[in-house]
């Protein structure tokens, strides 16, 4: 008997309700635990098994229940895929929807994953036994018969015998196959309307004619889902698309999270592995590269690149070339290589996923885990420094240029030190991070530094310097280069710090019996930079000058964004139009010298020589300036704010460019792009935005923003200004979802603490918010397409208050599919009574109604408000089926 028969025998024997570990499987068999878990991950792709949970992952032979509390497929797909949160929703609202689910139509570009998505949708069905267990999952691709309107029917309805020459025998049609269960209608948008509209009578009433059949009509329990790349609106009959009313979206790689392409990544890799039985490295530049290349057919693309990279790898391995299953740089093809060059993508890589000192990530079928090799010591900069040294030289990037963003990044990486480690939880595991002679070494040079530089130097300063030694160290112990670009730079401009630092080198030198070289004491200078009252003037926010023709024209500007933004951010200088542009500028230069500190420039003008003004002003004033012209008062209010946050000018200067984008934007289907955040989670502290600014920090680093339709802004409160007018500032732009801070403040939405957010506690609550805001944006954009008699933007709101005050009442929160399906639901009543439009009785209603007439009473009243606003009377039926969606399974209890 083969090993996999064995594994398959002994897991019908052992595997209980829960199911068993491969760990266990290996150990009852005396067998590798490596090998068990390669037999077992084949039988699941045979289907043979089944798997759930992780960490651990239990088995079953294929059939076999998960408990009930086990992770749906569509949970466990959501968590890796967060993008694809209200997609994931929306099709368990569908499933669910009473009494027999609601057709879908999925669309997105070639290569996002449709079909995978129809099959999870499947999967997810049988396991809320919406669906037998044994249902039918059957695939059509409407191209395969575009052009032959005959045969699409005898292939969809079936056929008679005799219908028409060569109809020997009576055939089932693909209805009749998949009654119970799901039918997936791929590449619909080639379906011709003739085809579309003999699904018409069966989507409308559940039955359906086989060809040659006029007498006799034939019903079928179907779930269809229909996929496409296209636009629905333009592509299909709008008669077919109302009859198909969930229409979900799926997001193309491009418009998903660097995080959830590498859980892809990863995931194909592992795949890699199981299917050739070997762990397989991918040295980091490799992962950098996939990360970031274009990748045009989406996550087709990525999985079939990643198979043909394995494949080589393979090949390296047999022949000889290679003595383990090793990816590097070099063996990938050159348009994946492009991708390590993508400056604002590489930057995120490093800083958030892989790090940069590490060289190769190990991927493995039998964990799930990014596992690293030679990782020993933490994120270092001389890595940092070397590659992107190479980076900017690649791109052609002059000296100059170099220079200045090199400065940048080594301040960036000290400050990032710095300000996360302020936290006493962070501190207090500096020792068992590096060790307590590092600690121990840090402490007497910080003590000889004050005592020569006579000022005292913070724990973030000690905690930082800690870990920089620490990757100095081991960097010279393993014989590697250290290299500082800006040390002469760094001697001229901190040349008391520099001394005190190279003292300081001696003192490592003698406690770990080595000698380091002068450069890195331009990086322990720049340490004891930090602290100093001059050290912030880097970081001086950029002004935003307003400079247009016309009387009044660029003050009031200015004005209107400063009042509705609650801060003096924007100043406008007004140009007549017969005014000499010498004259403006000298104007301009003098305001600026007259400005208590330098800082980086963002004009915004209106036409002409303005624009010509940012050469002249950085050569004689040495600031760097960038121009925007055509200047709207939207141009204003976006620059004014995102330099309110401390955005460096790049950054502010990229995004009010693409304001441009929202003046011209006219694809309904990408309703968030370019736009203004409507949803802001505020930061708070009254000392000023050091420590609110941290907090905004780690919250953009871990929460997925929806295609920014949230925004977070730290926000400093001193005495002289008013916190009721800041907020109000902010309320006017949008919705304030939660607060983070460490005092109270009034405002009616949820606080959240400053440590609860540094220990990550408050993150999955914080993500928890704008995952259902921007669900009930989806929800909106479904309601439009299902309604025939009423506007979605009227209704949805007034249904979302009933729900919520039928939440309060009952003291039971609706789980989000379960809410989905209860708006959607209503929304569909009303438009059904307007409509005039026959209405479902609901099963033992009388029963059921004197079973749950608390909940039934409290419905009805609240549902009055509809009533009497849309001019409708809602049934009890229609009552009970809205009640049966606050059924205990469907709900939690409110905290």
């Amino acid at each position: 008997m083969k090993r996999i028969e064995i594994v398959r025998k002994k897991l019908t024997e052992l595997s209980g309700e829960r199911g068993v570990t491969a760990g266990d499987l290996a150990e009852s068999l005396g067998l590798s635990r490596a090998n068990v878990s390669s037999d077992l991950n084949r039988l699941c792709e045979e289907e043979k098994a089944e798997k759930s949970g992780s960490k651990p992952v239990y088995y079953r032979p294929a059939g076999v229940l998960p408990p009930q509390s086990a992770e749906s497929a569509l949970d466990a797909f959501v968590r890796e895929n967060r993008s694809l949160y209200h997609c994931v929703e929306q099709a368990k609202a569908a499933v669910l929807y009473p009494p027999n689910g609601m057709h879908l139509l999925i669309f997105g570009e070639t290569g996002v994953g449709k079909s995978m998505f129809a099959e999870l949708i499947y999967q997810y069905a049988r396991e809320k036994e919406c669906v037998g267990r044994d249902a039918p999952f059957i695939v059509f691709n409407c191209a395969d018969y575009a052009n032959n309107p005959q045969l699409l029917v005898s292939q969809l309805m079936g056929t008679k015998k005799g219908a028409y020459t060569g109809a020997d025998t009576d055939r089932p049609g693909l209805l009749e196959k998949a009654d119970g269960g799901f039918l997936f209608l791929d590449e619909v948008h080639r379906l011709p309307p003739q085809g579309q509209e003999m699904l018409f009578t069966f989507i409308d009433r559940g039955v359906y004619r086989r060809l040659g059949e006029a007498d006799l009509e034939r019903r079928a329990k179907v779930l269809l889902l229909c996929a496409t790349t296209e636009d629905p609106d333009s592509t299909l009959l709008k008669t077919f698309v109302r009859r198909i009313p969930m229409i979900i979206k799926i997001p193309s790689l491009s418009e998903r999270s660097m995080e959830e392409r590498l859980n892809l990544i990863s995931g194909f890799f592992r795949k890699e592995s199981m299917r050739l039985n070997k762990p397989i490295s991918v040295s980091v530049n490799s992962m950098r590269s996939l990360l970031s290349y274009h990748c045009p057919n989406n996550v087709g693309q990525l999985r079939n690149d990643i198979q043909i990279i394995c494949a080589k790898a393979y090949s390296d391995l047999v022949s000889g070339k290679k003595e383990d299953l090793r990816i590097v740089s070099f063996d990938l093809p050159s348009y994946i290589k492009e991708g390590l060059y993508l400056e604002t993508t590489h930057r995120q890589i490093w800083n958030r996923f892989i790090g940069i000192n590490k060289r190769y990530c190990v991927f493995d079928s039998g964990s799930k885990e990014l596992l690293f090799r030679n990782n020993e010591d933490a994120e270092n900069i001389y890595e940092m420094i070397d590659t992107r040294m190479q980076e900017l030289k690649g791109i052609g990037a002059d000296e100059e240029e170099i220079s200045r963003q090199i400065d940048k990044e080594i301040h960036l990486y000290f400050e990032k030190y710095t300000e996360l480690s302020s936290h006493p939880q962070d501190f207090s595991s500096i020792t068992n991070l590096v060790g307590a002679e590092i600690v121990q070494t840090v402490d007497r040079i910080l003590a000889h530094a004050e005592e020569k530089l006579e000022r005292s130097f913070g724990n973030n300063i000690r905690y930082g310097m800690a870990v920089h030694i620490y990757n100095s160290v081991n960097r010279v112990k393993r014989g590697r280069r250290i290299v500082n670009p800006q040390l002469n730079v760094i001697r001229k401009e901190h040349d008391a710090e520099f001394t005190v630092a190279l003292e300081s080198l001696k003192l490592v030198d003698r406690e770990f019996d080595i000698t380091m070289p002068i450069d890195e004491a331009g990086f322990l200078a720049v340490f004891l930079c930090l602290d100093h009252p001059m050290a912030g003037e880097r970081n001086e926010r950029i002004q935003v000058i307003v400079i247009a023709h016309g009387v009044s024209t660029a003050t009031s500007m200015a004005g209107a964004a400063n009042r509705l933004l609650g801060m003096d951010c924007v100043a406008g200088i007004d140009a007549s139009l017969d005014e000499n542009p010498q004259k403006v500028y000298t104007g301009l230069k003098e305001y600026l010298l007259g400005r208590p500190r330098k800082s980086d420039l963002l004009l915004l003008v209106d036409m002409g020589s303005l624009t010509d003004f940012s050469t002249a002003l950085e050569n004689e004033l040495g600031i760097h300036v960038k121009t925007i012209p055509l200047v709207s008062t939207l141009h204003v209010i976006e620059a004014g704010r995102k330099a309110a946050l401390g955005y460096p000018l790049d950054y502010v200067y990229h995004e009010t460019l693409s304001v441009n984008d929202l003046l011209s934007e006219t694809d309904p289907l990408a309703p968030n792009k370019g736009q203004l955040p409507k949803l802001f989670i505020l930061t708070v502290c009254t000392t000023g935005e050091g420590s609110a600014q941290v907090i905004k920090n780690i919250l953009d680093s871990q929460l997925d923003y929806h295609n920014s339709l949230c925004e977070t802004v730290a926000l400093k409160l001193v005495e002289e200004e008013s916190i009721s007018s800041r907020l109000d500032s902010i309320s006017r732009i949008g919705k304030i979802l939660c607060v983070v801070s460490s005092f109270s403040i009034d405002l009616a939405v949820p606080h959240f603490d400053l440590a609860d957010v540094f220990d990550r506690k408050a993150v999955p609550e914080i993500q928890s918010l704008i995952d259902t805001e921007n669900t009930f944006e989806e929800i909106g954009r479904t309601l439009s397409n299902m309604l025939k008699n009423l506007n979605s933007k009227n209704i949805f709101n007034d249904i979302r208050e009933v729900i919520q005050e039928i939440e309060s009442r009952t003291q039971r929160r609706l789980l989000t599919d379960s809410l989905i399906g209860v708006l959607c639901h209503v929304g569909c009543l009303i438009d059904r009574l307007i409509g005039n439009i026959t209405i479902e009785e609901f099963p033992d209603r009388d029963a059921y109604i004197k079973n749950n007439r608390e909940i039934f009473e409290i419905i009805k009243a609240s549902c009055g408000r509809l009533e009497q606003k849309f001019k409708v009377l809602i049934p009890d039926d229609e009552i009970c089926y809205i009640a049966s969606f606050f059924a205990a399974e469907n709900c939690v209890s409110p905290a």
